[in-house]
């Protein structure tokens, strides 16, 4: 059984590790709605995905990086982004979700520009506009969904900024 000492000594933070996994689960779940539930995604959900796919990747790096300053600069880096990532989920319900074309948006424009629908059709395709891809889980919006991980994320990333700017004090 892995002890948190052990976890640790790896070079380790049990946060990070923890928000990369809950974006990796956001992820999962993301492309479990696409292909087992036909939920198609639009603009704004693909960005969304994106910004979930760095966070993890940066906070796998926080998880396994051990200077100090490293994991200070990945936690700005989470923090932004997970910041980001809630104003998307944010501009898609109370814009883009009443808009029948998301052609030429912010997320269309910043998805093209990055090429990664060409890069990875089967995780980074668009299939719908942003009307279309309005659709509730449990009876919430799927991109409140999006935005409560993103706030978490947040928080997440704050504490471990918390950790490690508050000096430590010693028994």
């Amino acid at each position: 059984m892995l002890r948190l000492e052990s976890f640790r000594a790896l070079g380790a933070t049990p946060i990070f590790a923890a928000m990369a996994f809950a974006c990796g689960a956001a992820l999962g779940l993301a492309l479990l709605g696409q292909y087992a539930f036909e939920m198609r995604p639009c603009p704004w959900c693909i960005l969304q995905r994106l910004i979930f796919i760095v966070i993890g990747v940066v906070c796998l790096l926080g998880a396994f990086v051990g200077a100090r300053a490293a994991r200070l600069l990945l936690g700005i880096v989470t923090l932004v982004l997970a910041l980001l990532g809630g104003a998307a989920a944010l501009w898609q319900h109370g814009v883009a979700a009443k808009s029948s074309s998301c052609n030429l948006t912010l997320a269309d424009k910043v998805l093209n520009a990055l090429g990664v629908e060409a890069l990875m059709p089967s995780l980074f395709q668009i299939t719908a506009n942003c009307a279309d891809s309005a659709v509730r889980v449990l009876g919430i919006a799927f991109e409140h969904w999006s935005l409560a991980l993103f706030v978490l994320l947040a928080l997440g990333a704050a504490s471990v900024l918390r950790k490690l700017i508050r000096p430590q004090i010693r028994r």
